[in-house]
């Protein structure tokens, strides 16, 4: 099966816990892979075809600038959910980071699947 996958996709959200992560906006890093099969689009140079990252990126866009979640296991399983059920997708895996959460760390987070992968 064919991945297709987004990097690094950068979104500020309202995440955490704590009283003063409640009052500002935090950027959190989004990367995905996406089992997709690639040869029709690839056969047909037709983006009506592909597994659209631009419109799964801008979703993802508005869901998590919308949202206010404690928890970053939340949110990376909300937008997962969103990936599978509205475009499609019968398996994803998702890394949430929010960088500078931990000093000394560059970013912590999660890194969840869902779905089932295709051989």
């Amino acid at each position: 099966m064919d991945i297709v996958f987004i990097e690094d996709l950068r979104i500020d959200a309202v995440i955490g816990i704590y009283d003063w992560e409640r009052r500002i906006r935090q950027t959190l890093s989004f990367d995905l892979e996406m089992a997709f099969d690639n040869r029709r689009p690839a056969a047909t140079d037709d983006i009506n075809d592909t597994l659209n990252y631009k419109s799964i990126s801008r979703r993802l866009q508005a869901y998590v600038e919308g949202s206010s979640f404690g928890l970053v296991e939340t949110l990376a399983e909300r937008c997962a959910e969103i990936v599978r059920e509205e475009f499609g997708v019968a398996w994803v895996r998702l890394k949430l980071s929010k960088p500078g959460a931990v000093r000394g760390a560059r970013a912590v987070g999660v890194r969840i699947e869902r779905g089932t992968r295709p051989a």
